[in-house]
């Protein structure tokens, strides 16, 4: 029966230091999940979900263009409004979406690619001017191209 107790008091003992821990470690985890749940705010419908990055394609120079080709047909027949969120690229399939990240600002947006272009050797993009003013974009800047996997709207 001493043996029976001795076992009975070794294992409570275990248990106890057990426990501290574990509550230790519940602890630790608790803020981090909170913190998380706190960052990713309420649920994101799935039409307003991130587009998904198909691969990163390019950094170089990009400019603009707007009035002097306000109504004029595009490459792909459409006519340019300077106020959508479109762009001109030498290659990508008309249709594409692109995310257009301004590597100084950080800022980016997303544009669909409806025309040819740019025309000048150093550049790989003509955003439209609602694009590139919400990049903040005054003239040219090094941004960086990742091609997207579906429509964001």
């Amino acid at each position: 029966m001493a043996l029976a107790c001795a076992c009975s008091c070794a294992l409570a003992q275990e248990q106890q230091q057990d426990q501290p821990q574990d509550q230790l470690q519940d602890q630790l985890q608790q803020p981090a999940a909170v913190a998380a749940a706190e960052l990713a705010g309420p649920p994101v419908p799935e039409s307003a979900a991130p587009l998904g990055v198909v691969k990163r394609l390019e950094t170089g120079i990009a400019s603009w263009y707007g009035k002097q080709f306000h109504g004029r047909k595009t490459a792909n027949g459409e006519r340019f409004d300077m106020d959508a969120l479109t762009a001109a690229h030498p290659k990508l399939p008309f249709g594409s979406w692109v995310r257009v990240r301004d590597l100084v600002s950080g800022r980016s947006v997303d544009v669909r690619i409806n025309d040819r272009g740019p025309h000048i050797k150093q550049r790989v993009i003509d955003l439209s001017r609602a694009a590139a003013r919400a990049l903040g974009l005054g003239g040219t800047h090094q941004v960086e191209l990742t091609l997207l996997d579906k429509h964001p709207r």
